[in-house]
């Protein structure tokens, strides 16, 4: 397909990253841990870079290998705030970032995304750069907070909104399982491209990609 082969010759193209970058991806890929696709790898290189991002927030660390990729493509002066709920990913995570976060640019804040959003918010943050890649059908629920973190000239990246191919699908052709997950993505698509606040653009890099940046 000419997809793939797109692919294979991009990868000919792609800057080198650090080697333990790729043996963190490597071993993920082993492990069948869902970590970000390297086209989305390179919208949050080309964007933090651009952008010149110094506070970011990731919803949805995993075993950190995001975290350490847009930690790699900031300032020394940069800060990356992740979260994650799942133990046995953050028990990883922090020895990923033990191992391999040297200038100490990471914060893992461990619990349910709505409650970290929520004392986020009381404790009045703010992020130039929020990375969303927590459970999909919970995306819209995340929002409103997420714009309450987000400065004005901010950007939001919300990773994996096509779902493997099945928001593009009528909903009769989806597993009964998996409508909850295809309705809410389809909702939040359609609310985050029509946001009075936010200026999107929707790309298939990667499992699907926006791409927002909040106004006044």
């Amino acid at each position: 397909m000419k997809e793939d082969r797109a692919e294979v010759y991009f990868d000919t193209l792609r800057p080198k990253y650090p080697e333990y970058i790729n043996k963190l991806e490597l071993e993920a890929l082993q492990d069948e841990v869902p970590i970000i696709r390297r086209g989305t790898r390179d919208i949050l290189r080309y964007l933090l870079r651009t952008h010149n991002c110094k506070n970011i927030l990731e919803l949805g660390a995993a075993v950190g290998y995001s975290a350490l990729v847009m930690s790699e493509q900031t300032s020394r002066d940069a800060h990356v705030t992740t979260v994650e709920k799942v133990p046995a990913r953050i028990k990883k995570a922090r020895e990923n970032f033990a191992k391999y976060d040297r200038d100490n640019k990471i914060t893992l804040l461990e619990g349910d995304v709505y409650d970290v959003l929520d004392k986020l918010v009381e404790e009045g943050r703010e992020y130039d750069f929020i990375f969303l890649d927590a459970a999909k059908a919970q995306y819209l629920g995340f929002l409103p907070n997420i714009l309450k973190l987000l400065k004005t000239g901010g950007l939001l990246v919300s990773d994996n909104v096509l779902h493997e191919g099945d928001v593009l699908e009528s909903r009769y052709f989806i597993r009964r399982r998996d409508r909850t997950i295809h309705e809410r993505m389809r909702e939040y698509l359609k609310v985050i491209t029509n946001h009075p606040q936010l200026e999107t653009i929707c790309l298939t890099e990667g499992d699907g990609t926006t791409i927002s940046v909040k106004g006044e």
